[in-house]
């Protein structure tokens, strides 16, 4: 009971402290004010939720930004995996493609000789000889001795008389030239054909070459394409000539190279000494405001200097004397009374260094140097070594041996061509030297008088090769084979090989003349002998024989 009294006591108690008149007036404003706070934590709660999706989209934009950059880089490292691999694979190709072309060049070089001896040559050639009927060697020794072998003895009288009419006249030139500032002219030196014993086609020209130095105290310093400056592809074979003086270097003094300032002077050379006047170095035959010599005017002054010692010694002879043909300023044409003219070239040339070859002006009859880049560009000539390779060559021959035949068969066959279709790129210095790397190859026992047929048959293949190839390299210019018996300057033999086909391969109508002309030769190389030879029985001219 007292416990039930005391829990309604307890209750009243609470009732009466928890009644709303018991508290103040200034609480009536509490659930406004919960109105506005629970307004504000909604605008905090958007707010955050806002600022909640920015700070996701930046994440979101970092992580897409790492993601493209990690593949960027991915395919960067690929990129860089790949081209590893393919320079791999390039410098690979590059090193097969040079041993290829390495192995098929020295084949090319040697093939031709493993084709010979006993073999049947003509099974081997090319198509330009299927159905051509070859002259056996009855007809090529009937055809030998009817035309061509009574011309060596016409050659040999007119080689006498030019060579002593072309000494008096460099002996009168060198006396109407003044000695302290002409050029000086030394004696003339014999090339070609005729002091080779192969032309066979009339007129006979003498072929002469007159090497000139400059006064003292000046010389020449060459310069060729191989010994180390940058010469262009169409410049090789050219060189230049520089008119120095004898105490210069050809490159100059070292003044020339440093920049000693305006305040300083070289202690060799005056100011004077270092610039030469113009018309010093035109007197010197030099290209203008330059130092080099000039191709041009130099055929100028030979040309004057030629007729002024003509018009010195004419009153000795009974003949005339005059300049025959207008783009070969050398050509010379001596005329008899009787009507009767012999012709010959007198072409001045530079000695390069103290060797046998020599810059030449200008080339007679030949188009090997038609495209002269300028005319302070002089081409090298290298006939004297030519003719002595086949002297000594011949000396190992057997006697009456057939490579001097092989060349003047060969070179009737094309002249007389030429004379049917017109003149082609294809010249006697090709043929020439189809037959010096035939030399240089063959066994000496292979050129015997009676393997005529075959080694003519050689040199028909060996140049239907070339043609196909468009490629005909120089004899002497990279040939390390060179006898050493010949003292050729090494410089040249350690050169490139100079194509002498490189002409040709974008001349296109000029190397399909070339070709066409080749092919006609061949179909009517059997009519052009018989033309010339007497009568043999059909049964000794059966096609093709083997040797």
């Amino acid at each position: 009971m007292p416990v039930g009294l005391f829990r309604v006591c307890l209750l009243v108690i609470t009732a009466i402290v928890n009644h709303p008149l018991l508290f103040p007036k200034e609480n009536g404003t509490v659930p406004e004010n919960t109105e506005e706070i629970i307004q504000k934590m909604k605008e905090r709660e958007e707010s955050l939720r806002l600022e909640q999706l920015r700070l996701e989209q930046e994440i979101a934009d970092q992580e897409a930004t790492q993601k493209a950059l990690e593949k960027a880089a991915v395919v960067v490292e690929e990129s860089k995996e790949q081209k590893v691999r393919w320079d791999m694979w390039t410098a690979l190709s590059m090193v097969i493609f040079l041993l290829i072309e390495l192995w098929r060049q020295d084949f090319q070089e040697g093939n031709w000789q493993d084709t010979g001896g006993e073999e049947d040559d003509m099974a081997v050639l090319g198509k330009a000889f299927k159905g051509v009927a070859f002259p056996d060697k009855a007809v090529l020794a009937s055809f030998y001795e009817k035309r061509i072998l009574g011309t060596t003895a016409d050659m040999a009288r007119m080689r006498e008389m030019v060579e002593g009419f072309a000494d008096d006249l460099l002996e009168a030139l060198r006396s109407v030239c003044n000695r302290d500032a002409d050029m000086e002219v030394e004696d003339c030196v014999g090339v070609g054909s005729m002091y080779e014993n192969w032309r066979v086609r009339k007129p006979f020209v003498c072929d002469l070459i007159v090497p000139f130095a400059p006064p003292e105290p000046y010389c020449f310093c060459c310069q060729t394409w191989c010994s180390g400056d940058s010469f262009p592809p169409d410049e090789q074979g050219y060189g230049t000539i520089k008119v120095c003086r004898a105490d210069e270097d050809a490159t100059g003094c070292i003044c020339d190279k440093t920049k000693l300032g305006e305040d300083m002077l070289c202690l060799l050379h005056s100011q004077v000494s270092s610039t030469r006047p113009s018309s010093e170095m035109e007197d010197l035959l030099c290209f203008k405001n330059t130092q080099y010599l000039d191709a041009d005017q130099v055929m100028k002054w030979f040309q004057i200097a030629v007729t002024k010692a003509w018009n010195r010694i004419s009153h000795k002879y009974e003949f005339d004397l005059s300049f025959s043909l207008l783009d070969s300023p050398g050509a010379l044409k001596i005329k008899f009374k009787s009507g009767k003219s012999i012709a010959f070239n007198l072409t001045p040339v530079v000695q390069y260094e103290n060797s046998d070859v020599y810059f030449i002006s200008h080339f007679p009859r030949s188009s090997l140097a038609a495209d002269i880049p300028s005319s302070t560009h002089w081409f090298l000539t290298f006939a004297v070594y030519e003719r002595r390779f086949i002297q000594l060559v011949s000396k190992t021959l057997p006697a009456n041996a057939c490579h001097v035949s092989c060349l003047q068969i060969l070179s009737f066959l094309h002249g007389k061509q030429c004379s049917l279709t017109g003149p082609s790129g294809l010249t006697n210095y090709h043929l020439k030297t189809v037959l010096l790397h035939l030399l240089q190859a063959r066994p000496s026992q292979d050129w015997a008088p009676e393997k005529l047929e075959v080694r003519l048959q050689d040199m028909l293949k060996f140049l239907e090769k070339c043609l196909h190839e468009k490629k005909l390299y120089h004899f002497f210019i990279g040939n390390g084979k060179v006898p050493a018996e010949l003292g050729f300057p090494i410089i040249f033999q350690r050169a490139e090989p100079l194509n002498l086909f490189r002409p040709f391969v974008l001349r296109r109508d000029i190397y399909r003349k070339m070709v066409d002309t080749f092919h006609e030769m061949l179909r009517n190389m059997s009519a052009l002998i018989n033309e010339y030879t007497v009568h043999i029985p059909l049964a000794h001219t059966n096609g093709i024989r083997k040797d």
